[in-house]
């Protein structure tokens, strides 16, 4: 592969020569070949929209020439567009605070500015990675931005799906209203319940899950951009942090506002163990409600066999005719994995110190991964769960008769 050589603070390194990072990720993409997975798309997204709100803002105040601003804006916005998706090349395992990946947006950005500009790849006279892209910027304060909006623009995905859900286990109750069956404790046969009664629940419990998780999710939109280093704002404009945020929130369209102490939005990642914890809280309902599922529809000759799942492929390879509940499955190992990451997201929000927590990469990969697979399989769970089940006829409704107090109680 033809290679161009950069120079950087500790010597001369050779980039592919092609390549719209530098100097800085080429030595990342040597040091962390860890797991082989790169930066979830809308972290990249965040951070281009983050590099293009400091450009404007910095170009508003002449701390950097328009041309230069124009050329970054340009840039930034085509990182945005998710054009350049490929020149991320960081391992989502890297550096502490994330500065890899920063320098990889700061890399890409600047050598494609150049270009508009009429530049070279690698010659950074016109437009520097650190004295223009990263102007009145730091890691430590745009890594935790870009995590943070990442999260709120996954978690726009996720809630059309949870509420989808929700509603669908909600008509399922309404239409299963009039079957009568046995209700089971401690999964012995207890006092009568309509299965209507018992799905309606299930809507219940998706639509507290949502609740919950978009008051999490408002807890994020606190920002300490703007804060630099350790949250002081060294070294920029005394106005560069109102107006970097508020253009953020014009190009991201979320609600943003400056946090209401940047070092607290530094060294606290809390916000971010709220929405983990909420996403596992969500996970828990789902593995709780997919393994009744399972439990109503087991047999159909030896179980429970009062409703009826959708036929979606075939059970065994031994066992003609033999049909498994393949999305509640699917759904409680998705749920699994959302546990998981929460722990991982726990332990690296705890382990900040004094002015910076340096696990965010950790926390970022994680809560993104979490929002990402949920939203995917929720849609499934929704059609072959909720409004894909029947009541079968030799399960439900097949309770002797009872007292009318039962009813409509």
């Amino acid at each position: 592969m033809p290679t161009r050589h950069e120079k950087d603070s500790l010597g001369f390194i050779e980039v592919p020569a092609a390549a719209l990072y530098g100097a800085q990720t080429a030595r990342a993409v040597e040091n962390f070949p860890i797991s082989g997975m790169r930066a979830h798309p809308l972290l990249i997204r965040a951070i281009g929209m983050v590099k293009r709100a400091a450009a404007e803002a910095n170009r508003e105040l002449g701390t950097v020439g328009s041309r230069r601003a124009d050329a970054i804006i340009e840039a930034a916005q085509e990182v945005i567009d998710g054009r350049w998706n490929d020149e991320f090349v960081v391992d989502v395992f890297q550096a502490g605070a994330g500065v890899s990946f920063h320098m990889n947006a700061n890399e890409v950005i600047a050598n494609r500015a150049n270009q508009i500009l009429g530049g070279a790849l690698g010659v950074y006279g016109e437009v520097h990675p650190n004295d223009h892209v990263n102007y009145g910027q730091s890691t430590n304060d745009v890594f935790p931005t870009a995590m943070r909006l990442a999260t709120l623009l996954a978690l726009e995905m996720l809630y059309p799906e949870l509420d989808g859900l929700a509603d669908a286990f909600a008509k399922k109750g309404a239409a299963f209203d009039g079957i009568m069956k046995s209700g089971r404790t401690h999964l012995q046969d207890a006092v009568p319940i309509r299965l209507g009664q018992e799905f309606a629940a299930y809507g219940i419990a998706f639509g507290k899950a949502a609740e919950a998780l978009r008051q999490a999710g408002d807890s994020l939109r606190a920002l300490g951009l703007g804060g630099t280093a350790v949250g002081t704002g060294l070294n920029t404009h005394p106005e560069f942090r109102e107006k970097v945020i508020a253009h953020l929130a014009r190009i991201s369209g979320q609600r943003l506002a400056p946090a209401e102490d940047p070092r607290w939005a530094m060294q606290s990642q809390a916000p971010m163990a709220r929405v983990s914890g909420e996403l596992r809280n969500l996970a828990l309902e789902v593995i709780r409600i997919s393994n009744d599922l399972r439990l109503l529809s087991s047999g159909p000759n030896t179980g429970f066999n009062e409703i009826q799942l959708p036929s979606l492929q075939p059970g065994s390879s031994i066992m003609p005719g033999k049909v498994n509940p393949v999305m509640a499955e699917l759904a409680a190992m998705v749920s699994f994995q959302v546990v998981g990451n929460d722990t991982a997201v726990a332990l690296a929000v705890q382990a900040g110190q004094l002015e910076l927590n340096v696990m965010m990469p950790a926390m970022a990969y994680n809560v993104l991964q979490s929002v990402t697979i949920l939203a995917n399989m929720l849609g499934g769970f929704a059609s072959a769960a909720s409004r894909g089940s029947q009541p079968t006829k030799s399960g439900a409704g097949i309770t002797p008769k009872v007292p009318s107090r039962w009813q409509r109680r």
